[in-house]
């Protein structure tokens, strides 16, 4: 990868923001739970994890070749 991994962290840390909001929402009443919407936060929540894991290990990767 030729970015700084912490563009990924920023990325998946956006994603599970996203991925919380959307719930808190829906449980809330501010959004109408529909099945799409449960499946886009769930998407969100799953990618932002995988995300923030991959940046973290190529951040220590990067770190180790400095």
């Amino acid at each position: 990868m030729t970015e700084h991994p912490v563009r990924l962290i920023a990325i998946g840390f956006g994603l599970l923001v996203i991925g919380a909001v959307l719930p808190f929402a829906m449980v809330i009443n501010l959004l109408e739970s529909t099945l799409f919407l449960n499946f886009v936060s769930l998407l969100a929540q799953v990618g932002g994890i995988t995300m923030g894991f991959l940046g973290i290990t190529h951040y220590r990767q990067y770190g180790r070749r400095k």
